[in-house]
Formats: C-alpha cells, structure tokens, sequence
C-alpha cells in the first residue's frame, strides 16, 4: 500500500513562459503545490536562471539553487535549467521575432529532450504544468505519459477571447485587413467588448507573425489539456470562468501569492532590486505615486516625455521604476534635462526593486501602471488605486477589466488623442488629492475584500485549489 501512495503522489514538471510576469507566478505555484503534498520539478531557462542568480544582492554563484531555501524550510522542490536555444549574450527582446521563431521551432526539442530524461531517471514524475503561451504542453505530456495541466497567467477574459480566435474569425473581428468595428458579443461567457479592447496582437495587421503563430499553436494547445489553472479570482471573472468551465476542467486559484507576499523565499527577479523602505519612512501617509511600466514594454519617446513633464507639474512625490531600456536599448539617458535638479527630496527614480513590498506600504497612495496583470493582483491587494497607461498585449484588455468592468482605476488619458502632460499632471493630483470618487474608493474596497475572502479557508480560491488537488490525485492515478 505505501508502495502505490508513493506511486500516485502528483509529481509536477513546472515549465513557465521565460518572462519576469510569469516566472513570478510560476515559482509562487511551485510553492503552493510543494506546500500541499506536490513533487516539484522546475525548470527555467539558462537565461533566466543567469538573470536571477546575477541579480542576487550577494553575488551568488551561477550554480545556485533558486529553491535552496524552500527545501530547507521542507518544501520538494528540484530544480533544471533547459537551453532556450540561444546564447546567455543574444538580446532576446531587441531581436524578438528572431528569439520567437526560436521559441517555436528549437525551444521544443530541448524541452522535450530535458523531460524525456527526467521522466526516464524519475518514474515518479507523473504530471505536466506548462504555461498556456507554450505551443507543446500536449505533444510532451503524451509521449510521456503525463497529466497535462495549462497554468493561465493572465485574467480569464483574456484566454477566453484567445481561446474563441475561429469565432473572431467568422465574424471578421479578426483576420482581416478591414477589420469590422462594432461590439463583439457572441463569446461565451463574455460580455460586449469593443474591437479597442482586444489584445495589441489581435489588432496586429501581420497576421503571419511569429507571435501570432505561437498564438495559433498555443491555443490549439490548450483545448486538449486535462486542467486549466487561472491566476485569478472566481467572483471577478465568474461569468467567464463558467462558461469556460463547460468545455474545460477550470480552476481559478487565485492570487497566487507566497503565504506572505513581501516576504518570498523564492529568488524571481531579473534585475537587481534597489531597497526603497527607508525613503518612504520619510514621507506622509498616501502621498507617494509609484511608477512603473514593467520588466518589458517600451514607451514612445513622446509619450515618457509627457509623463515625465506631468509629474513635474504634478508636484506630488514619487518612485518610478526606470528600466535603462524604457524607450529604446539605445538611447539610456531619457529624462529631461533639469528634470533631477527639479523633483529634489520628492522623488525616486530606481532602476528596479520589489513592487510588492512598495504598494504595501502606507506612504503610497496610488500607482501609474501599464497593466501587466501580476501588477494589478498585487495593487487590488494592497487597495492601491490605480492610472491605467497599458502598452500592449493583454495589458489593453486588462485594462478594460480595471476601469469599464470594475471601477477600480483611471484612465491617465482617454486612449484616442495623444497623451498630454497637463492630462497626465491632473489625473496624478485626482488621485493623489485624497478626494477620489465615493464610489471609486468603494469597489476598490469590496475587491480587495473579494481577494482576501477567496484566500480565506473557505473561500472560492482555496475550494478551487483543493478540488484541483484531488482531481488531479484521481487523474494520476487512472493514467497508472
């Protein structure tokens, strides 16, 4: 008998996408599943894992171990690094079509090879959680035999209108050069939406782009999987969770943070994080605006320009996190001349540090955001009001979600006229003055309350995560 316990116990291969919004996720899934009774075997790139270990603040060691600390603290985690394909040197974003044509035809073959060897040492490895981004989760857990299960990073609404590409297609919201332009609303489960509000890579007019194939292959992918696990909360996107739900296994397990989200014991940072807790020990409580526009997208010249000015104007204090490629990768000097001399004591302008524990902390009273979804779970947790400025990719659609579907933003401009920096200055002092709309300060309330309710024992994140666990247990266990 203890023999087949041990033979059944869910042994997970963990594979994210290699970008810092779903490595984050990853690693916190990784934790959660160890945490209750998983197997955990994680893999990251050679590049990611060089990334992390070079940011470490001690200068550790390319050997080093993100999970070293989670083992000891008993948690079965292992970990492997797998060849992207290219070297640590190549640039992978400022050559990007070149790194996804990798990602789509060498990638694979060094997944497919790691996990062939893995399950071949390890006959106790029995389940397969890939991110839904990849285009081979169905191709490697059959030919080895493994529960396949598709980690969803980003809001249901947004796998929904991917997962629904031949129903866009039919009815010409998609696919076509003369797209058409009214509201889209025959996706099941799926309120209106408005062409403006799909994904940048669905507005796209290269329709044979290699990120469009991924798109293709990956959600083709994705109706085969056994499980689809959601970085999200059951009662903000029921109604399309539902009717996912019809086709699919679904699971939303959201947020799926470290037990105490400051404090993680997983090393995920690309970059090195500057430490900002003394700063804003100094200064009032709400009166500090963060910034940041995430580890990837670039912002127009024009565009940094006239935040930059509107912060001035603005006057109130601040942090914003400046990545040295936040316009371009070759033009690094891009604040305004005189702007330094000008913010003083008010200002913060860092290269990196830890978002989570800035947005917890009582002196910030709101965030300018591009919307990449890890930063709107962890800004809706901490109650932070937010100026929405999305850049591309699903940051469009999360948008929406944030202020037309829940009222817990602004908009910094209204998306048709270019972005202007008295616009940019009197949204920052709406949201800054302390007299935000009754009605706006409510639902940020009732959704931070949403969150802490579905983590709570009870609630509809930890159901969810349980029922998860035994259905997969009992889909181990058939497949033996």
């Amino acid at each position: 008998m203890e023999e087949d316990n041990q033979c059944t116990k869910p042994h997970a291969i963990l594979v994210p996408l290699s970008l810092q919004g779903h490595v984050i996720p990853f690693t916190n899934l990784a934790v959660k599943l160890a945490t209750n009774g998983f197997t955990i075997t994680f893999v990251n790139t050679q590049y990611i894992h060089h990334q992390i270990t070079k940011s470490q603040p001690n200068n550790k060691t390319e050997q080093d171990d993100i999970f070293a600390a989670a083992r000891k603290s008993g948690l079965d985690i292992r970990y492997k690094t797998v060849s992207d394909g290219f070297p640590l040197a190549f640039n992978r974003f400022q050559n990007l079509d070149q790194f996804l044509e990798g990602h789509l035809h060498v990638y694979p073959a060094h997944v497919d090879e790691l996990v062939g060897d893995l399950v071949q040492s390890d006959p106790s490895i029995n389940c397969f959680i890939a991110d839904t981004f990849h285009t081979w989760p169905e191709t490697i857990a059959n030919k080895y035999n493994l529960v396949n299960v598709s980690f969803w990073t980003q809001p249901a609404l947004v796998l929904s209108i991917y997962y629904h590409l031949d129903l866009l297609r039919q009815n010409g919201h998609f696919g076509f050069h003369d797209k058409r332009e009214d509201s889209i609303d025959y996706i099941p489960g799926v309120q209106a939406i408005e062409p403006k509000d799909l994904m940048s890579h669905l507005q796209a007019t290269d329709l044979s782009s290699p990120m469009l194939r991924i798109i293709y292959k990956a959600f083709h992918e994705v109706k085969r999987a056994d499980f689809i696990l959601f970085n999200t909360v059951q009662e903000l996107d029921s109604e399309t969770l539902s009717a996912l739900h019809e086709k699919q296994p679904t699971y939303a397990i959201g947020p799926v943070f470290p037990s105490e989200p400051t404090k993680s014991i997983v090393a995920t940072n690309l970059m090195s994080e500057f430490d900002c807790t003394q700063w804003l020990k100094t200064k009032p409580h709400g009166s500090v605006l963060f910034i940041s526009f995430g580890s990837y997208a670039q912002v127009t010249t024009k565009d940094f320009e006239e935040i930059a000015h509107g912060l001035l104007l603005s006057k109130v204090s601040f942090i914003w996190v400046l990545r040295p490629d936040t316009t371009s990768y070759e033009e690094t000097n891009i604040l305004p001349v005189g702007f330094d001399d000008e913010i003083k004591d008010r200002g913060m302008i860092v290269p990196w540090c830890s978002q989570i524990k800035v947005l917890s902390h009582p002196a910030v009273g709101g965030f300018l955001t591009h919307c990449g979804w890890n930063s709107i779970l962890e800004s809706m947790w901490c109650g932070v009001p937010m100026l929405c400025f999305p850049l591309w990719t699903d940051q469009i659609t999360n948008r929406k979600l944030v202020v037309d579907d829940w009222g817990i933003g602004l908009n910094i401009c209204d998306g048709v006229k270019p972005i202007t920096r008295v616009e940019v200055a009197e949204k920052i002092n709406h949201v800054m003055s302390g007299k935000l709309d009754h009605g706006l300060q409510k639902e940020i309330k009732n959704v931070r309350q949403t969150m802490e309710d579905a983590l709570a024992l009870n609630g509809s994140s930890q159901k969810n995560f349980f029922q998860f666990l035994s259905d997969v247990k009992t889909k181990v266990q058939t497949r033996n």
